[in-house]
């Protein structure tokens, strides 16, 4: 796991000027690789590349980037893990393709199927998470490459005009900021993005010009072919057409051995590593599940790390435990307070430096600055839910299905009108409600969570298709242009860019389109920005593509039956740990951060939001924040999801404005 930076074009200056702003760009990156760092340089065809190191296999220089191939073709610059290197290697030298190994790294051996295959063939054989960048001497062109199900970020494109102009790329945006052609305009309509999901989606940034690599793809440039192309030499959307196409035909007993294998090897290949290696361990299905494999394939006991709450709503410290002990693990665990966790949150702009808003980034920090004390790689259970049915919107899609059967022929204005009648009542009203008539019809218990039920199903009744629907249960702000001074929100996979997926019913195209979306651009932004912020590299067994191949294959009465969801999943589980030990209620990796914008938080959250500040910035309707505020702190509604959304962006927007005045500070001595 590392870091990656460099840049293509911009005016010729001298080599040493060049070599200064690389050094600059990876400098801004060096946690995500504070083992060592490098850069190369070719002056005459304008290109740098750029390297920070987290050394975990070959800890030799041996395993120093920039790497150039053995041919002298190529010269890499890799982020990730080639989970089959050594089968690779194997390959190569029985055909006689390999040259005297230098050392056992897997950059070492991705270069020479380079040299051996070209450069997409080498990635379709590769097993493993990564986004690299290689530039090819001979087509004189760069290629940056992104892994199958979007792991590991990249970040590029054409800063700055005529003579500056340079083709830019990084793992991180911070890292981008730091080569004088950025321009870092902010986006809008990203800001659009973020409020209707708390994440902005790729291939769009906050900045202007600067997109994510999306993953699975390809891109190449030149300077003589400025614009890049890109293509796409993998599909989650592919792989769930072709599982619903070539369903799994084997039996219940069948798909449990086989899922079981498929994990084991999953597993097994991404326990390699030079450093000391462990898991997180939450006590939930997947993280049990992955600690389990792994557990029964070690010599020793696997290092297992968790984090509890004192607020026991929010604590799965007690699962996680009685899990480590049944399967013998060398077992940690923190309790954090309140006042710990919110010590985190002045971190967030620096940790995830792009506005990001998802509040389990303070618990996802909290695990991995506990893991690195330990060891150098955390395994995760990450994947599992979108993989194997696991959220509980999974299971109220058949609910919303047969309600969006029933209220669809009714004309739209007619049902746009319901929901704002629903509405315009608070969610904590309709509970009162709701206890109201539960006791006046004699009825034991309530409705749980009613009011946020109904407004969820006002999404529902508002909505013109079942792909909108779907959007609007994944939305915070319902219309963020309304929030947002001009701004416009750009298509997404779940609004205008939303793949074919006719074949597959509601709830396996709502997995499909959270693997596509969700995933890429939440979960494992969250996780992969928390964990490198310590120089911890974590890694996703459920997210071999092997694994997630086969998970497409079975049939959804395998994942969702009888109304248990991860039905297959569990079943492998049982086979290492008592189902006493794991069925219960499903627990988000969450902090009571709406509790917290009423009390603790409150001061800092009134200067971000103060509307005088909000209009000199320029970026919100001012009105339409307090009107979310005021309601928040009155108890009326829990806006805590759009509040921190907002608040988000403000913390990273202040940072901002303090980075450039850090850089021009530096820029002005010279360095």
């Amino acid at each position: 796991m590392c870091g990656i930076a460099g840049f293509l074009g911009g005016e010729s200056v001298e080599a040493s000027t060049r070599q200064r702003m690389l050094k600059r760009m990876t400098d801004a990156i060096a946690y995500r690789g504070p083992d060592d760092g490098g850069g190369w340089n070719d002056a005459d065809c304008r290109i740098a590349l750029g390297h920070r190191r987290l050394a975990i296999v070959d800890l030799s220089d041996a395993g120093r980037q920039p790497m150039e191939s053995a041919s002298g073709r190529y010269v890499l610059v890799f982020n990730g893990e080639i989970y089959n290197h050594l089968a690779l290697r194997k390959r190569l030298e029985a055909a006689g393709r390999a040259a005297g190994w230098r050392g056992h790294s897997d950059t070492e051996t991705l270069l020479a199927c380079f040299d051996a295959w070209g450069i997409e063939c080498a990635v379709k054989e590769s097993v493993g998470m990564f986004a690299f960048a290689v530039w090819d001497r001979h087509a004189q062109a760069l290629t940056l490459v992104r892994d199958r199900l979007g792991e590991k970020p990249l970040y590029y494109g054409w800063q700055g005009q005529g003579r500056n102009a340079a083709f830019l790329f990084a793992s991180e945006l911070k890292a981008l900021r730091a080569h004088p052609a950025c321009e870092a305009r902010i986006n809008r309509d990203a800001i659009c993005l973020l409020l209707r999901h708390n994440a902005i989606a790729a291939p769009h940034s906050i900045y202007e010009g600067i997109f994510k690599l999306m993953p699975g793809t390809i891109l190449t440039v030149s300077l003589t072919r400025t614009e890049p192309a890109v293509r796409t030499y993998w599909s989650a959307a592919d792989v769930a057409r072709s599982g619903a196409a070539q369903a799994f035909t084997g039996n219940a007993p069948d798909a449990i051995d086989s899922l079981d294998a498929v994990l084991r090897q999953a597993v097994h290949g991404q326990m390699v590593a030079d450093v000391p290696l462990g898991a997180f361990l939450s006590g939930g299905i997947d993280s049990s599940l992955v600690v389990a494999l792994m557990q029964a394939q070690s010599t020793r006991p696997v290092k297992t790390f968790s984090i509890g709450f004192e607020e026991q709503a929010y604590n799965e410290a007690e699962y996680a435990k009685a899990v480590a002990r049944h399967l013998g693990t060398d077992h940690t665990e923190l309790y954090v307070s309140a006042s710990q966790a919110m010590d985190v949150i002045p971190r967030l702009p620096d940790i995830y430096d792009e506005p990001f808003s998802d509040q389990s980034q303070i618990p996802t920090y909290l695990v991995s600055a506990m893991a690195r004390r330990h060891v150098t790689v955390s395994l995760s259970g990450d994947g599992g839910d979108e993989l194997f049915c696991g959220y509980e919107r999974y299971q109220a899609a058949a609910s919303m299905a047969a309600l969006w059967a029933k209220i669809a022929p009714a004309p739209l204005p007619l049902r746009k009108l319901m929901a704002r009648g629903i509405t315009g009542l608070s969610p904590q009203v309709w509970d009162r409600i709701g206890g109201v008539l539960s006791t006046a019809f004699l009825r034991r218990t309530q409705p749980a969570n009613l009011g946020h039920k109904l407004h969820k199903g006002a999404g529902v009744l508002s909505s013109t298709s079942s792909n909108a629907m779907y959007r609007s249960v994944m939305s915070h702000w319902h219309d963020p242009t309304a929030v947002v001074i001009n701004g416009r929100e750009p298509a997404t996979v779940l609004s205008a860019d939303t793949p074919s997926l006719d074949r597959l019913g509601l709830i396996e195209r709502m997995m499909a389109l959270d693997t596509l979306s969700y995933l890429p651009d939440d979960i494992l932004v969250k996780v992969d920005r928390a964990a490198m912020a310590v120089s911890l590299e974590t890694r996703a067994p459920f997210l071999d593509h092997r694994v997630v191949e086969f998970a497409w294959q079975l049939p959804n009465t395998l994942k969702l039956c009888d109304g248990q969801s991860k039905w297959v999943l569990r079943q492998v589980l049982y086979r290492y740990v008592p189902r006493a030990l794991i069925d219960r209620p499903k627990m988000g990796f969450a902090v009571p951060v709406g509790a917290w914008l009423r009390g603790p938080l409150r001061e800092w959250a009134e200067e971000l939001l103060d509307p005088a500040r909000l209009r000199s910035e320029g970026f919100f309707h001012a009105a339409a924040i307090r009107s979310k505020w005021n309601e928040h702190l009155s108890g009326s509604h829990n806006w805590e999801y759009h509040l921190w959304d907002v608040l988000m962006f403000q913390a990273w927007l202040e940072k901002q404005s303090h980075r450039q005045t850090e850089l021009h500070e530096l820029l002005a001595v010279g360095e």
